[in-house]
């Protein structure tokens, strides 16, 4: 499923198109609304939309701190940790794709397969565990936790 916060043309696209082209201005004329301007506040506002849930929902399922995590619906906290952007995306429900979008817009590093903590969140994702089933299995594989 396609989020209704990405824009049309993919990033080689627009990449190709900075490429060729003959000045920012005429960039930004033919590509300007294929450019992420959305804050991290507005994208979550647009997958709670897209996928249905209320933000006490998805709180609730983050095993976030409840203030915490309104602040980070509010737009009060602009760059949360990495850990806690991927317990919103695990109660979202999101894809591993649709993750690496949401750490994007928090400004966090995105996952990273070969690093073994981030294999078993991308697994997760993949599958659709729970914030404490990948505490879980984080822990049997002496990987840590989610939430530190």
């Amino acid at each position: 499923m396609r989020c209704s916060a990405l824009a049309d043309k993919d990033t080689e696209q627009l990449q190709h198109e900075l490429k060729e082209a003959d000045s920012m201005e005429k960039f930004f004329a033919e590509n300007g609304e294929h450019l992420r301007r959305l804050t991290l506040a507005e994208y979550l506002e647009r997958l709670l939309e897209e996928k249905q849930l209320t933000k006490a929902e998805v709180v609730r399922r983050s095993n976030l701190d409840k203030v915490y995590s309104y602040h980070i619906f509010s737009g009060y906290r602009k760059n949360p940790s990495k850990e806690k952007v991927l317990s919103l995306a695990l109660a979202l429900g999101l894809s591993p794709e649709e993750a690496q979008r949401l750490l994007y817009y928090a400004g966090a590093k995105q996952l990273y397969v070969r690093d073994p903590w981030d294999s078993v969140l991308w697994y997760a994702l993949e599958h659709g565990l729970s914030v404490a089933d990948v505490n879980e299995l984080l822990e049997n594989l002496n990987l840590g936790n989610i939430l530190e």
